[in-house]
Order: C-alpha cells, then sequence, then structure tokens
C-alpha cells in the first residue's frame, strides 16, 4: 500500500475539486493507493456541500481533512494558509509516512518544496497552468504596485525551483510544456508529463430524447429554437462581451436561434452586458446547474461557444468544459492562442475557430460547425480527454516517483 498526501488550495466542494480533483484520485486508490486530501474551502460551498463531499471520499476510501479557506486580508490571509497547510501536513506525515506529495499549483508546491528539502519526500508539481502570470495578466496582481511586483517576483522563483526540484512536473498542454523547455533559467531539463483537463465519459454521453424535451420544457425555449450556448464562468478570462457579439450576430443572421448560458455567477452579468447590445432577454436564457445537470443542458445545443482571453499565461490553459463539450458530439467555437485548445479543434474538425472576434471570423466558424459530425467530438474526447487514459498517465508518473533514489 502506498500513501500519498494530495494538498489542493481549492476546494473540494468547489466545481474545480469535484471535476479536476476527486475523479482522478478516486480512480488512483483502485490501484492501491491511501490518499490523504487536503483542501480549503469556501465556507458557503462548505456548508452546502459538505456531506456529499464526505461520503464520496469515504466511498472512494480518501482520508479528506477540509481546512476553511482565509480570504482577508489579502496575500497576508495566503501566507498564514500557506502556514496552516504545511503544519498540517507534517502532523498528518508523522502519523502515516508518505511516499510523495501532489501539490496541486503554486501554493500547494510551496508545502512540497519544503518537504522535498526537509523530510526528503519527493513531490509531484500539478502545475495547472502558470499561476503567477494568470494572476497578472488576469489583473488580480497589478505588478505597478511594488507589493504585488515583489509577490510576483518571489513565485517566479519559486516556479523554477519547483521545476527542478520536483520529482516531476505536469502541464495541461503541449504549449506550455514546449515553453517551459525554452527558458534559459532551467539549468537541467524537467520531466514534464502532458495530462489535460479530462472528463468522465461515462458522465457527459448521450441523452435520451425524453430527457432532452423534459429539459428544454423546464426551460421554456420555443421547440423551434436552436440552441447555442455556453458553460462556465462569467468575467476575468472568459470574454463574454465579445460572446454576446458573436450572438448579436448570429441572431442577425439567423433568427432561429437561443443563447442558452450555464453559471453559477449571477444573470446580472449577462443582463447588463446583452442590454448594452440590444439583446432582448427574450433571446437568452441564464441558469444555474449541478455538474449531473450539465450534460443534459449541454445536449439541447446545435453549437457550443467559448472565448478565453489570449495571453502568454494562457499558453498553459486546458478548459475543462471543451473535453465535456466534445465528449457530447456537440461542435464547438473557440479562439486561438489559448493552450492546445484551437489545435484539437483542428486535429479532431470537431468545429470553429476565430482568430480575431469580428463578423468575418464569426461567419467562417459558424460555417465551420455546418459539417461537423457528433462523432468527430466523441472520438476526439476519447483520444484526448479520457479521464481513465488521464488516471493511467498519472499512475505512471507516481511509479517513476517511486522508482527514483530517495536522495532525489
Amino acid at each position: 500500500m502506498r500513501h500519498v498526501l494530495y494538498i489542493s488550495y481549492d476546494g473540494m466542494t468547489d466545481p474545480l475539486g469535484q471535476s479536476q480533483v476527486l475523479p482522478y484520485i478516486s480512480g488512483l486508490t483502485k490501484k492501491g493507493i491511501q490518499f490523504h486530501l487536503i483542501s480549503f474551502e469556501k465556507k458557503e460551498r462548505f456548508d452546502a456541500q459538505r456531506k456529499d463531499i464526505e461520503q464520496l471520499c469515504a466511498g472512494a476510501g480518501i482520508t479528506w481533512h477540509p481546512m476553511m479557506y482565509t480570504k482577508k486580508p489579502p496575500l497576508l490571509s495566503t501566507v498564514y494558509d500557506v502556514f496552516r497547510m504545511r503544519k498540517k501536513a507534517l502532523s498528518l506525515h508523522k502519523k502515516t509516512p508518505f511516499d510523495h506529495i501532489h501539490c496541486r499549483s503554486y501554493i500547494s508546491a510551496l508545502v512540497g518544496l519544503h518537504f522535498k528539502r526537509k523530510q526528503n519526500v519527493p513531490f509531484l508539481f500539478d502545475m495547472r497552468g502558470f499561476w503567477a502570470d494568470e494572476r497578472v495578466d488576469g489583473g488580480i496582481w497589478n505588478i505597478s504596485n511594488p507589493v504585488f511586483k515583489m509577490v510576483f517576483s518571489f513565485f517566479k522563483r519559486k516556479e523554477i525551483e519547483f521545476l527542478q526540484e520536483s520529482a516531476a512536473t505536469i502541464s495541461l498542454t503541449h504549449a506550455g510544456k514546449k515553453e517551459i523547455l525554452s527558458w534559459n533559467t532551467l539549468h537541467t531539463a524537467p520531466d514534464i508529463e502532458v495530462i489535460p483537463c479530462c472528463v468522465d465519459l461515462s458522465i457527459f454521453t448521450a441523452v435520451s430524447d425524453f430527457e432532452k424535451s423534459n429539459v428544454r420544457q423546464k426551460l421554456h425555449i420555443d421547440l423551434n429554437k436552436r440552441i447555442v450556448g455556453y458553460v462556465g464562468s462569467l468575467g476575468t478570462w472568459y470574454l463574454l462581451d465579445e460572446m454576446l457579439g458573436y450572438f448579436k450576430w448570429l441572431i442577425q443572421t439567423h433568427p432561429d436561434f437561443h443563447f442558452l448560458i450555464i453559471t453559477q455567477d449571477e444573470r446580472t452579468i449577462v443582463d447588463n452586458l446583452a442590454a448594452e447590445k440590444s439583446i432582448s432577454k427574450d433571446n437568452y436564457t441564464v441558469v444555474k446547474a449541478t455538474r449531473i445537470e450539465i450534460p443534459a443542458l449541454l445536449s439541447l445545443m446545435h453549437h457550443a461557444l467559448f472565448f478565453i482571453r489570449p495571453s502568454f499565461s494562457k499558453l498553459a490553459s486546458s478548459p475543462t468544459k471543451q473535453g465535456e463539450i466534445m465528449a457530447m458530439g456537440i461542435p464547438l467555437i473557440c479562439n486561438t492562442k489559448v493552450g492546445d485548445t484551437a489545435e484539437i479543434v483542428q486535429q479532431f474538425k470537431c468545429g470553429g475557430i476565430v482568430d480575431s472576434f469580428n463578423t468575418v471570423d464569426f461567419e467562417r466558424a459558424f460555417e465551420e460547425v455546418q459539417g461537423v459530425q457528433p462523432e468527430s467530438g466523441i472520438q476526439g474526447a476519447l483520444s484526448f480527454y479520457d479521464l481513465n487514459e488521464g488516471i493511467e498517465k498519472y499512475f505512471t508518473v507516481y511509479q517513476r516517483i517511486w522508482s527514483l533514489p530517495t536522495s532525489v
């Protein structure tokens, strides 16, 4: 029996925890691994979903150690959480020595690096993207402020240390791996495995006509309307203004379309931008949904849409929604310069791509999705996003870690 500590600064009651942490480690427990899982939970979600996650973890044989996320004051709260994270990890390690530590993103990797240096325990740097650059590109850290500039510089230095001292690194994209290997600040090439944000194909699969009909009736969408859809967060990275721009062009040229937006964010965000573009509320629907409800909603779509702000940090981004949409056999329209996204669409001929957010590109991309066969996306999801394949890749990396000399 191998013992692994998994540390995530994301909560298991967060959507990402449920789609991009628990399915992987639930699968890995079946290979004889005992997981201890430390996560940081937001109070409102934790209160609402604690029992569900406890039952899921208990059923999978995962020992969950939830801790409460500290939000204020900025920066100092994160320092405090790292201190608590490390203290908890050390306490667990004393009771059950770990074969390695799986660190999800940069905050967790600070603890992994400490363990490697002080306890001689190897760690896996599951980087999830260029985190420090994302904070700057997303406008969260303004590096004209000396404090944020210092924090950014700190994490860029740590990024190199994580890459050089981890037993292995996981990149979400081939574009991200290529970028890392080009850096002359690395004195040796790190061991990098590419594992995108995978999809549980047993959940994101065909939906019966009866279920589709029921869902559509509940949404009160005219049966004569075709549906274009978006699923996910609004703002920061996801370009709602540009997506509404596409939809306005679409209903001007194809008035039989309706926009279905599935999000946990408040609909006023959509209403305000739609009003600025003179898009009537009759033309779109905003709905909140659980992960289990999303496949049926996706199944209503003629095609799906997501535009992401291109930036350096997005080279390493793998949108979870892409694999889910493709697994449902739904054509998609996306933009270039985001990880491997456009290349995958081109490889499997499962949608349309825009380089710029203008009517010429919108029309070309729309025409491209008309000829897409559902099998193209499904085959792409099987080849690139299958959760079972992702679990096998993680297990292979784990085995490499365990075979390393203890001095590493």
